[in-house]
């Protein structure tokens, strides 16, 4: 399984290859040295009441994916509530098609997602884009994974299949993908050698992506910078950045990941000279270690991360995870669960609402 147990370690090319002294530097600058034995830093292992939060006054939504009975049938649906996990609406309501993975476009008027369609070797994993009431269902490529927007909402980013046949294999993909809207029209990626990408994050400034890789491109298991319109390719590991899924904030100036199964973190990113930096790596949530938290994702005013959290299971797109739901977490580590139903809730990801009147 291509989770965070294996980016502990990564394989890459000479000029990141790190001493064990720089990377506790990084971890202790954190707070904390990697596999430091039974230290919690004080932080909460499991979901506090939902009053520690004043969820009613965030101003924005959560879509996620959830697997439960659909007109007699058990699939996986898109939901999206408010802030507090009030107001539930599924999205989809398609009995027959597994919908996963949301990303809501940066106005919160559109969504892309994959959608797993058809049965036996006819199974393929497609990416769709709709609005954000469900509406207007739009196919932008078969056989594709994985998608996010630009920052104007004008284009999609994709990732290929690797294979022909069905997989839920998260870094089954090879090459990089842009579907511009108003045209419908494909355009590759310059740089031809990405491959076995995936949770790929488009920044706001439109001019780099961040993504995880695991066994391609010269890479065991590695977060990446990589350059929207050109060849480079940068490894964040060096600043601690290991572990899997990154995501930017809405002013670009932070990234949050997954550093292991039990912790997520937050970090300040700087991508405005020719090479991308990290400093300030903050763990923000920890649980306990029969628990998983993943698919953290940034708010649009930055203040709070959305993330999946539950028992050990599978955490990868269509991936069963039993008793998993979705939590808020404010910036100084304090979190509660959002949704309590525990089917499968995953792969949260914040709706910008405009404000009345706007």
């Amino acid at each position: 399984m291509a989770g965070k147990r294996q980016g502990s370690r990564a394989r890459f090319p000479g000029r990141w290859v790190l001493s064990v002294c720089t990377i506790m530097l990084v971890f202790a600058a954190a707070g904390e040295a990697p596999g430091a034995s039974g230290s919690t830093g004080g932080r909460q292992l499991s979901p506090r009441p939902r009053s520690e939060l004043k969820l009613g006054e965030i101003p924005f939504k959560i879509v996620y994916e959830s697997y439960r009975r659909t007109e007699g049938k058990e699939n996986w649906e898109l939901y999206l509530i408010n802030a507090d996990g009030s107001g539930a609406v599924n999205l989809t309501r398609t009995a027959g098609v597994d919908e996963m993975y949301p990303h809501a476009s940066p106005d919160g008027g559109k969504v892309c997602f994959v959608a797993d369609e058809g049965t036996g070797k006819d199974r393929r994993r497609n990416v769709y884009y709709m609005n954000i009431d469900g509406a207007g269902r739009v196919k932008v490529a078969d056989n594709a994974r994985q998608p996010c927007w630009s920052p104007d909402g004008k284009t999609i980013a994709y990732l290929p299949g690797e294979f022909d046949r069905y997989t839920i294999t998260d870094y089954a993909s090879r090459g990089l993908v842009f579907y511009d809207l108003e045209s419908r029209t494909h355009r590759r990626h310059p740089n031809k050698e990405l491959h076995h990408l995936y949770n790929i994050c488009w920044s706001p400034d439109g001019k780099w992506f961040v993504a995880t890789v695991h066994g391609g491109m010269g890479f065991k298991h590695a977060n990446l910078a990589i350059e929207a319109g050109g060849n480079g390719v940068f490894n964040l590991t060096k600043f601690g950045v290991t572990g899997c899924r990154p995501d930017f904030s809405a002013d670009g100036a932070r990234i949050t990941w997954g550093l292991s199964d039990w912790d997520l973190c937050t970090a300040d990113i700087d991508l405005t000279s020719s090479e991308p930096k990290v400093a300030n790596v903050n763990r923000i949530v920890k649980c306990d270690k029969e628990s998983e938290v993943y698919h953290t994702d940034f708010s649009p005013d930055g203040r709070y991360i959305a993330f999946s959290h539950g028992p050990k299971a599978n955490e990868m797109v269509g991936g069963k995870a039993p008793g998993w739901n979705i939590c808020v977490s404010d910036m100084t580590g304090r979190w509660v669960q959002v949704t309590t139903d525990g089917n499968h809730n995953k792969e949260p990801d914040w709706v910008f609402v405009r404000a009345r009147g706007r």
